[in-house]
């Protein structure tokens, strides 16, 4: 019976983003009712330590723990806990034995979607918020759901699992490079903070799950169905986190940047089967190569944006993660509709 509710949740979670990114906008926040995504997306453990212990550390180094201990990093560090515990060794056995296929599609994730996030706001003359919240979009690394999703859409699941973790193994470096490099000149960028709070909330916490599931496997195996929807309830929260936040911006921004999003999620899903039919990729490695180029893990451009570049250049993340839901969702229903695989 669990089991079915939690397969359940996890397959609709779509209609959780929505539904809960509406009503962290619909509630009003004020003194007597605070919006409690707000109020909790803005807490950070710190605001627990002693005065004293605080005063007695310089301002940098405050500012760093304000950052690795908020809400927003705690949550999606726990998100790509959950994500560790579901990843099995097989799945780096997969990567050594097609190094140049994962190769190709790795590259493609950050060459494609950064670069094309930076022609886009360009084209569009995005303000500067939205500008580097667009290319922190598009410089973040295949989300998990793609998995998911080339699953249902009969692609080669194992490859797309495959991209997802070498991409994430590799955004703490190019995730902020790239960045730096494309948005730079928009908005002050900090290779090093973004470095440091990646590590601590997607490399660290992926790792330390896999290791929990090759040290506890039988424990772990039990409750697995529980993971994926832990993961997908905190990436819920945090996309809530940034509508609530930015209640007032929404209105006037919600139609240019719904575009945008939708031209880059576009975009991604284009390339991404262009890329497989040019270098001759089979069908389902073609699909699944589609889907992770066209998804990406917004849930961390959300949670880096909250952080270091502000509540404004969070949106172009957070409305993200509605728009490739919704095109991979119908892509790969599509897909798995036809009889030619």
């Amino acid at each position: 019976m669990l089991r079915r509710a939690l397969t359940f949740y996890t397959k609709y979670f779509a209609v959780w983003v929505v539904g809960c990114g509406l009503i962290a906008f619909l509630w009003k926040d004020t003194a007597e009712h605070p919006n409690w995504f707000r109020v909790v997306g803005t807490f950070s453990l710190t605001e627990l330590f002693p005065a004293d212990v605080l005063s007695s550390l310089s301002p940098a180094v405050v500012g760093h723990l304000s950052v690795c201990l908020s809400m927003n990093t705690l949550f999606f560090a726990l998100t790509m806990f959950g994500i560790g515990v579901a990843l099995q060794p097989d799945d780096f056995r997969r990567i050594l034995k097609t190094p140049s296929v994962v190769a190709l599609g790795t590259a493609a994730q950050f060459l494609v979607m950064p670069f094309g996030a930076y022609a886009i706001s360009r084209l569009f003359r995005l303000p500067p918020p939205l500008a580097v919240g667009l290319i922190l979009t598009g410089a973040a690394p295949g989300a998990m759901a793609s998995n998911t999703m080339s699953y249902v859409a009969k692609a080669d699941a194992a490859y797309s699992v495959s991209l997802t973790t070498v991409s994430t193994l590799l955004c703490p470096i190019l995730t902020p490079l790239l960045t730096k490099v494309l948005a730079g000149s928009e908005l002050p960028v900090s290779f090093w903070a973004m470095f440091i709070q990646i590590m601590v909330m997607v490399v660290v916490p992926l790792l330390l799950g896999f290791w929990v599931r090759y040290r506890f496997r039988r424990s772990v195996e039990r409750i697995l169905p529980v993971f994926p929807a832990i993961s997908a309830t905190f990436i819920v929260f945090i996309c809530s986190v940034v509508i609530a936040r930015n209640q007032a911006r929404l209105p006037q921004v919600t139609g240019s940047v719904l575009a945008v999003v939708l031209t880059l999620n576009l975009w991604g899903l284009g390339a991404g089967y262009g890329i497989g039919a040019l270098f001759g990729l089979d069908t389902l490695k073609r699909r699944a190569l589609t889907i992770e180029i066209g998804m990406q893990n917004a849930g961390l451009g959300s949670a880096l944006a909250l952080e270091h570049l502000g509540e404004e250049a969070a949106i172009p993340a957070a409305i993200f993660v509605f728009v490739c839901i919704i095109t991979a969702s119908a892509l790969a229903s599509f897909w798995q509709r036809r009889l030619d695989c």
